[in-house]
């Protein structure tokens, strides 16, 4: 049976693809097959958004912090499942808060600038990595080349028009200190909020 919704941390996540532009040289899904005995997140196909619904509606969402798009692939590559399946949360349980994680390439994914489409999610949180634009290259190996920090960054400014919560990501231990200082000023000039996550 595919996991499609996985519990992690007081948080209920959405495996909605196993599509990704990236090959990050520390992406979990190269060490493990799942998150915490949750079952593999290797999906035998792309679930519906009608099964997703179903799948919603045999969980009480009350008992969860967020419902979070994140799973062993980028979200956004079905960003159309998001939106949908966003709205008939919101219309269902208007107190579940909605985040989606992803790594802020979605206008390159889509071809277009994506950020009302985020209207009504809570919570948007990008993976930035580095503060260089060459070492996220080389970190992310993302498939749209060296355009994609630059895109990353504009996706980022651009959304938080219409998400109420931005935050741009880094691990800790991972990069220098110089390196989160200049993160940090980065975000303050999109005017988002910065993250240091624990390492996994």
């Amino acid at each position: 049976m595919m996991t499609v919704l996985y519990a992690y941390r007081g948080n209920l996540y959405v495996n909605l693809t196993n599509r990704c532009p990236c090959r990050c040289t520390f992406c979990l899904r190269q060490t493990k097959d799942e998150m915490d005995g949750c079952g593999s997140l290797w999906l035998e196909r792309e679930p519906t958004v009608g099964e997703v619904k179903s799948e919603l509606d045999r969980h009480d969402l009350s008992k969860y912090g967020e419902l979070v798009f994140c799973g062993f692939g980028e979200p956004t590559e079905r960003l159309d499942a998001i939106v949908d399946i966003t709205k008939y949360v919101k219309e269902k349980y208007p107190s579940v808060s909605v985040r989606v994680n992803t790594n802020g390439l979605s206008d390159l994914i889509n071809g277009r600038d994506t950020a009302a489409d985020f209207a009504g999610v809570d919570a948007v949180s990008v993976s930035l990595n580095t503060p260089d634009p060459d070492e996220y290259l080389r970190l992310t190996r993302s498939k749209f080349g060296p355009g994609s920090f630059e895109a990353m960054l504009k996706f980022a400014g651009n959304v938080k028009k219409y998400v109420p919560k931005v935050t741009l990501s880094t691990v800790s231990t991972t990069i220098t200190k110089k390196d989160e200082e200049c993160c940090a000023e980065i975000c303050r000039d999109l005017g988002v909020t910065y993250r240091i996550r624990p390492f996994e």
